[in-house]
């Protein structure tokens, strides 16, 4: 793509290129369009006969191909928007999604606000689940685990971006491994829930670039729950709470490994979808 080329050729150019790739080529294209500009989406309607430079079309004609591989445009960007905040994305992590955010309003809705509180986020990833918590419970203290080093970073950095630093503790831990005997009045995860035998059924951008660290739990998809559930039924105070995003199908797997727990409930997503599995120790 050259300079000297009009925005809305540009992006109309842009939009054809992504259409076997993207379910919005359009609005992918406006996204690294707009990036590319370091301009806003009234720009890009207003002035479409305004002309890329050679420098902006390098740019754009790099992401578009990247994009065009069925890279996730949020890896491109580097970002992505969760519970009203913006997310510095690698990737290192998951890349945050809106079904996740039923888990942090579940929570939300079944925690005191009044008073301080220790919540345990197991598999923070970029510490979208944790750094949203601690916006919204300014009271609590939050200790978010990763078993990957890279992906800490990335959550101590959104950490430090939304001014919650001093709310949230990093540790290296295979879930709750690392923390001893500490207990916690919450304990969250949306941990790895896809099973290896439907690796194939992924889309091609969640497969081929996102941390299968974070997707993959074994064959049944249930190995992490196997062994987060027990783990956090000893971690909890009396009366606390774990809250777990599941997969598709699996509500009657965790029904069966919260047998015994009190408040069990089960929350769909926009889609009708059970999402969220809330119970009580």
């Amino acid at each position: 793509m050259s300079g000297n080329l009009r925005l809305d050729a540009a992006l109309a150019q842009g939009a054809a290129r992504l259409e076997r790739v993207s379910a919005e080529p359009r609005r992918d294209a406006e996204l690294l369009l707009m990036e590319a500009l370091q301009c806003t989406r009234a720009f890009l309607l207003t002035y479409p006969e305004a002309v890329l430079t050679s420098d902006q079309a390098v740019i754009y004609e790099r992401w578009l191909c990247r994009r065009a591989r069925q890279e996730p445009i949020q890896y491109i960007l580097g970002r992505q928007d969760f519970f009203g905040l913006t997310f510095t994305v690698t990737p290192d992590v998951l890349i945050p999604r809106p079904e996740t955010e039923h888990l942090v309003e579940a929570l939300l809705k079944r925690l005191p606000h009044d008073r301080p509180l220790r919540i345990a986020d197991v598999g923070t990833g970029s510490g979208a689940i944790a750094v949203a918590l601690a916006v919204h419970l300014p009271r609590a203290q939050i200790t978010a685990l990763d078993i990957s080093r890279a992906a800490l970073a990335v959550a101590q950095q959104n950490a430090a971006a939304h001014s919650v630093a001093d709310q949230v503790r990093f540790v290296v831990s295979d879930l709750l491994d690392a923390v001893g005997g500490e207990t916690y009045d919450a304990v969250v995860s949306n941990p790895p829930y896809v099973a290896e035998t439907d690796r194939e059924t992924l889309e091609a951008q969640v497969r081929d670039y996102e941390p299968h660290q974070a997707l993959f739990a074994g064959r049944s998809g249930l190995e992490i729950y196997e062994r987060l559930v027990p783990q956090a039924r000893g971690r909890l105070v009396p009366d606390g709470w774990l809250a777990l995003e599941i997969g598709y199908g699996q509500q009657n797997a965790l029904l069966r490994l919260l047998s015994g727990w009190k408040q069990v409930a089960f929350l769909p997503d926009l889609q009708g979808i059970p999402r969220v599995a809330c119970a009580q120790r």
